[in-house]
Parts: C-alpha cells; sequence; structure tokens
C-alpha cells in the first residue's frame, strides 16, 4: 500500500493538528474577552476573629465571694456525696431525666463557649453547698432557649420517681422559684427528693425530703450566671437570692468597666442609745407643808365652878342656919384648866364638910338640953 507523500500524507495529519490547536487558543483568548473582571464573584478575605465577649480575668473578677453572703459561708471542703446516690438516678420521662443529668453535670445551660469562672461554697449552718458558675456562650437566643425549656418543668415534672443505682425509689418534685429581677432574662426551679418507700409506708406521716436543691440562672447579653444551692439539711432560698442579686450586679460592673459593687455592710456600731437618761422628777412627792393642825385649846371646862347652896343648911328643931352664910369666890374667869380649879373644888368639899361636922355638933347640943329640961 502506497503512504502517500503529499498534502494528503503525513503532513495532511499534522496540520490538521496545528489548525485544531489554533482553534483552541483562539476560542480561550475570546472568552478571556467576555468575562470580565466586573463579573467575576467577589473574594472576600477571611474575616478576623471577634473579641472574646467575656475573658477569663472578667469572669473571675465577677465570682461572688463568701464573705458576701454571711459568716456562716465558706471555701468549699469537696464535692457533697449526695450527688453520686441522689442525681445519678434514673427516670422514664425525658424532660426530667434530662434535668437530672444536667443537674449532676452541672451544664442545663449548655456547655459554654467562652471564658468561664467557677467558685464553691459550704454553709456551716445546713451542710448546703454553692456552685456558682459564670460564663460565655455562643449567642443570646442559646441561653434563652434553655430558659424557656426550664420554664416547662415545674408542669412536666411536677411530680415523678426515680430509681438509684441500688433500686431505691425516691419521689421527685419540681416547683418555680421566685428570683430577683435581673439581668436580661432569668429562671428558677427547686428540686426537691424524698424515700418513696417510706411516703407509702401507710401511716400518714409521709417522707421528708431527702435533699433539697436550689437552681438559678440569669443571662446578661451573650453571658450568664448559673448557681445549684441545697443539700440533705435544705436550701435557704435567701442565700440564693441574694447570690443572684450580687452575682448579676457584679458581673455587669466588670463588663462595664466599672469596680465591683460589694454586699451591703451591715452596720459595724450598736444601735444609738438615747443621748439622756429618761427625766427624773426634780422635785420629791410634795409632803403637806404643815403638819396636822393640832387643837389650839384644850378641851373647855365648865366656865364656872359648881355653884355653892345660897343658904346654909337650917337646924331643924332651931329653925337657924348652922353656920353663917358664905360664898365661895366665882371662877369666872378661868376659861382654862389649872392648878386653881383643883384649889376651888378642895376649897368647897372642905366647906361642905366643916358644914357637915358643924350640923352634928348642934344637933347633939339640942338633945342635951332637952333631957335637961
Amino acid at each position: 500500500m502506497k503512504v502517500p507523500t503529499g498534502p494528503s500524507g503525513p503532513y495532511r495529519l499534522l496540520a490538521r493538528a496545528l489548525t485544531a490547536g489554533v482553534l483552541v487558543s483562539a476560542s480561550a483568548c475570546s472568552l478571556h474577552g467576555v468575562m470580565r473582571p466586573a463579573d467575576a464573584p467577589s473574594v472576600e478575605p477571611p474575616a478576623t476573629s471577634a473579641a472574646p465577649s467575656l475573658t477569663d480575668a472578667q469572669a473571675s473578677a465577677a465570682l461572688i465571694t463568701q464573705g458576701e453572703l454571711g459568716g456562716r459561708w465558706s471555701a468549699t471542703q469537696g464535692g457533697a456525696t449526695w450527688r453520686d446516690g441522689l442525681l445519678k438516678t434514673r427516670t422514664d420521662a425525658p424532660d426530667c431525666q434530662r434535668l437530672l443529668d444536667g443537674l449532676y453535670a452541672e451544664d442545663l445551660l449548655g456547655e459554654p463557649t467562652g471564658a468561664r469562672a467557677v467558685v464553691g461554697l459550704d454553709e456551716s449552718g445546713n451542710a448546703a453547698q454553692l456552685r456558682y458558675q459564670v460564663a460565655a456562650y455562643a449567642a443570646p437566643s442559646d441561653v434563652d432557649a434553655k430558659l424557656a425549656w426550664l420554664r416547662t418543668l415545674p408542669s412536666k415534672c411536677a411530680q415523678f420517681t426515680s430509681t438509684d443505682v441500688r433500686g431505691g425509689r425516691l419521689n421527685v418534685t419540681v416547683v418555680p422559684s421566685v428570683l430577683p429581677g435581673v439581668g436580661d432574662a432569668r429562671e428558677g426551679l427547686r428540686l426537691t427528693m424524698s424515700d418513696a418507700s417510706a411516703a407509702n409506708a401507710g401511716d400518714g406521716s409521709g417522707a421528708a425530703p431527702m435533699l433539697t436543691l436550689d437552681f438559678a440562672a440569669v443571662r446578661v447579653g451573650d453571658r450568664a450566671v448559673s448557681l445549684t444551692n441545697g443539700g440533705l439539711g435544705g436550701a435557704a432560698q435567701d442565700s440564693t437570692q441574694q447570690a443572684v442579686q450580687i452575682g448579676t450586679q457584679r458581673l455587669q460592673d466588670v463588663l462595664a468597666g466599672r469596680p465591683p459593687t460589694t454586699a451591703p455592710v451591715e452596720p459595724t456600731t450598736v444601735p444609738a442609745t438615747p443621748t439622756t437618761a429618761p427625766v427624773k422628777p426634780t422635785t420629791r412627792p410634795v409632803h403637806p407643808t404643815t403638819a396636822p393642825v393640832k387643837p389650839t385649846t384644850r378641851p373647855v371646862h365648865p366656865t364656872t365652878a359648881p355653884v355653892h347652896p345660897t343658904t346654909a343648911p337650917v337646924n331643924p328643931l332651931t329653925g337657924r342656919p348652922t353656920e353663917p352664910l358664905t360664898e365661895s369666890p366665882a371662877d369666872t374667869d378661868n376659861t382654862t384648866a389649872d392648878p386653881a380649879d383643883t384649889a376651888d373644888t378642895a376649897d368647897t368639899a372642905d366647906t361642905a364638910d366643916t358644914a357637915g361636922t358643924a350640923d352634928t355638933a348642934d344637933t347633939a347640943d339640942t338633945a342635951d338640953t332637952a333631957q335637961e329640961g
């Protein structure tokens, strides 16, 4: 077979290849002319990472201190043993199980995406423990979603039964708790656990709570403070409210660059005593100014002495007075008793005696005369 050597041979193949290359090159140039730089998609430079909304230093500065809750609180000595025995239980209700798991893992608001700081305190009065956390989250909406779910639990998990690792059954109740109106959003719960076997004993006494635990959370922007407070001896609600009030204000002060606000200082001085003693009477009780009035005169004696007879006794035989008539001076001017009165009385008595004697003597003389005659 004869191989063509002219234009229809190998040279023709080479020419075709070169022609095809030229066409491809021309097509590329043509496309480059049609797509203008203005029509090409813009390429944005990589975004620089935003400044964190909460630094580690700010989170630590926003923590509450033991002195702000009162003298019965001190630094924690370690986790309480009741956490494993009571919070690590199982229930068939999904939302209630999620609540127990979140309390045990201490992440009811979800896992923080930024800085966080935690402090633990123990109370000497009822052996309660308080765990307080300040943390930053991805967005405010994430925290609000958790708060909205917590708000449904008092109805979803008002009463349920859980089982511990040993098979013991516990009655659990969940109720809402009131928090101070601080921060951008907030939610509080109180959970109690009691022995189900004691409650069902049938003696009507029920069962005392084995555990009382408060949970509270407050959002400030995309940051939040959260705490648990309680134990086997109960949970003081005033301590929960005080920690929320002080902690939220402290976080707001730290974020604004202000010095942290401290808790109200209790008075260091005792209540003021009256400057003057009770007024006593300036004068003693008034006694009578004069002694009881005594009679100015002694009892009045008769103004005149007894009246003596005006005539002497008459002798019955002779008809003559037995003695000359005499009168005693009348003590008419003596108005008071004195020795003279006594003397007058004596005189009168003497006179009477003398008269009596004289009468007797006269009578005897008369009798003798009659005999002689």
